[in-house]
């Protein structure tokens, strides 16, 4: 049976690592030497998060959509200790790999969900607040690039909160649908920064992308936003994968940003 990953392109693997050992922030991209794993196991304790790295924003999105084959999902362990579905945390970073360098990478780490205890001294991850590491960072090794989530010049760091538009991802699941998540948290911290709330930090994101990357477009219409309803980001959703009908009247800019978000057709061993 053929592998859906052999069909990534070369290109799309240069500066690519991912694992539970820090990333290394090289200067100039290099071929990743590993093969790109179908299913990762994410254990909930005892365990350092998990990291992927790519050389940019971008290219990051475009290689997952393509990994249709990979998936993140919970150890047995982690399953049997939950009582409720198994939710991915996310931290995204973009970081320079020196100090001179005008280029960012970007790393996303993983973790599970962990309940929040009872009580003020924890009461601060009840917030969202986009700025602090989620609770389930709190008893394990923190991976030094984090540095406790403070921004420098060398590096940005956001928590992607839960919200009712943008929910918690539940494990397990495919890259493709991480990277429509990740795509869909973007566009809400957009849509924040343009709002009344953007004191809140929600949109700090979108600031970050903008900062880092600036040839990343913005969508001009966002009007799957406008409201604040759960299903504003399933109208997102179905115009990435060419489904939502406003597209038509739009114009092809809509989708400039996510057409590529689209996992390309890949023979499987029936040819």
């Amino acid at each position: 049976m053929l592998n859906p990953n052999h069909f990534v392109d070369r290109e799309l693997l240069m500066g690519v690592s991912i694992g539970f050992r820090p990333p290394a922030i090289l200067p100039k991209p290099v071929l990743m030497e590993d093969t790109m794993p179908n299913i990762i196991s994410l254990p909930a304790t005892r365990c350092p998060p998990l990291h992927l790295q790519a050389p940019d924003w971008q290219h990051l999105l475009r290689l997952m959509a393509r990994l249709s084959n990979t998936r993140i999902e919970p150890t047995i362990e982690s399953m049997a200790a939950s009582k409720n579905e198994v939710k991915l945390r996310t931290v995204i970073q973009f970081i320079k790999p020196r100090a001179n360098f005008n280029v960012w990478r970007t790393v996303l780490w993983f973790t599970i969900d962990h309940p929040i205890p009872e009580g003020k001294k924890f009461a601060q991850y009840h917030s969202g607040n986009p700025n602090l590491l989620p609770y389930s960072y709190v008893n394990e090794p923190l991976p030094v690039l984090l540095r406790d989530a403070s921004d420098t010049n060398l590096s940005k760091t956001f928590t992607v909160p839960a919200s009712e538009a943008v929910p918690l991802p539940t494990l397990p699941i495919t890259f493709p649908n991480l990277a429509l998540y990740l795509h869909a948290a973007l566009q809400d911290s957009r849509r924040h920064s343009r709002s009344s709330e953007a004191a809140s930090g929600l949109g700090k994101l979108g600031k970050m992308v903008q900062m880092c990357y600036p040839n990343v477009k913005e969508l001009d219409n966002d009007d799957d936003f406008s409201g604040r309803s759960s299903s504003a980001v399933s109208g997102l959703f179905k115009r990435v994968i060419g489904r939502g009908n406003k597209d038509k009247r739009k114009g092809k800019n809509t989708n400039e940003e996510t057409y590529q978000l689209v996992t390309p057709f890949v023979p499987d061993e029936w040819g």
